[in-house]
């Protein structure tokens, strides 16, 4: 069904008035934790993210010659992979249906996050597409009209508020009462990461996490969350994870974090087989436990894992000493840092 509100901001632009290439840049996320799996008080979820400034996404969209057809390409795109340009082209589809608007589109995919592995790539996937035809188009469509076209936010609103703002992002879950619930998680607060401290992405190319059909089931089976646990998580978020972000304090920063990863992935081990869904993650982050890094853990439901530094210099001592230890093939490495702004978009000559 079309939404009136949303064919109401598109614009009779004549075409030459039209930019004719338009470039989107966006990139992974971390999903840190939900902090209310509860929702005792009318909302459930809830939670910690961060805006990462890689692996990064960047899609070209440009008229085509031929009218009524979406034509999807892709330097970057394995051949494994395909079905990434197929989600292109079924997103492009939905924007094009709900906003009755002729389908003459090139959508060309540079670089793309990996699918199921933690990183948000769905979400910045379907914003980065909608924002790019949006723009094509002049439709004035915001981060929070795309996602509830294209079905994003189901849970949280950490990869939209990543797209729109970048940073540390904090949100306040989905209503649970019958006439809220087709509203998406609101963003309660926003950081920006120090610009010092170092991401390092541990990644298994073995396995996918949970997602789609199987994610939804694993949580209508999951059993209820103690309040009182999702109480004493709330109270880490607000009283230790935000003072520690103001204050650049990592240290008080990773307790938070270890706190809602110790619960939340014991709470999920029955649907991705233990509190971290890769074994061999799992192995470099007790790794990391030992060696007395504060901050790790995984990302939504893996498989990736991550761990924060105070710098540059000790991330990349860390990183050598992992590959000396851990020499699996299926594991490979990141060091990156924040991304504290929103998603780029450019036109293009």
């Amino acid at each position: 069904m079309q939404n009136p509100e949303l064919i109401s901001t598109i614009l009779s632009v004549e075409p030459e008035t039209r930019f004719s290439r338009i470039a989107v840049q966006t990139s992974a996320r971390l999903h840190m934790g939900f902090f209310d799996l509860h929702g005792g008080l009318g909302r459930k979820f809830g939670g910690i993210g961060l805006a990462l400034n890689a692996p990064q996404l960047e899609l070209i969209a440009s008229f085509s010659d031929e009218p009524l057809k979406v034509t999807v390409s892709g330097d970057h795109v394995a051949s494994s992979n395909l079905a990434v340009l197929a989600k292109v082209k079924n997103i492009s589809q939905q924007i094009i249906d709900q906003c009755s608007i002729k389908g003459n589109l090139n959508l060309h995919l540079e670089h793309h996050i990996a699918e199921h592995a933690g990183l948000g790539s769905g979400t910045q996937l379907a914003l980065a597409v909608g924002t790019a035809i949006s723009r094509l188009y002049q439709l004035n469509l915001s981060p929070m009209q795309i996602a509830k076209i294209t079905g994003r936010g189901a849970r949280s609103g950490i990869g939209i508020a990543a797209f729109s703002y970048g940073g540390v992002l904090i949100d306040g879950g989905r209503a649970t009462g019958k006439v809220e619930t087709s509203k998406l998680p609101p963003l309660l607060a926003r950081y920006d990461f120090p610009s010092q401290w170092r991401v390092l992405l541990i990644l298994d190319a073995t396995l996918p996490g949970v997602h789609g059909e199987e994610e939804v089931l694993a949580f209508n089976q999951l059993p209820e969350f103690s309040a009182n646990l999702a109480a004493h998580l709330c109270r880490h978020v607000l009283m230790q994870a935000m003072p520690a972000l103001a204050e650049n304090d990592l240290s008080a920063f990773g307790e938070s974090i270890q706190e809602l990863q110790a619960h939340v992935g014991d709470y999920f081990a029955p649907a991705q087989g233990g509190r971290y869904a890769s074994p061999l993650v799992e192995n470099v982050l007790m790794h990391l436990k030992h060696a007395g890094v504060k901050c790790f853990g995984q990302s939504s439901w893996g498989p990736t894992g991550f761990a924060v530094f105070e710098n540059e210099v000790d991330a990349e001592k860390h990183l050598q000493q992992l590959r000396a230890k851990f020499t699996s093939t299926n594991l490979s490495w990141m060091v990156c840092s924040a991304r504290n702004h929103s998603a780029r978009t450019r036109q293009l000559i």
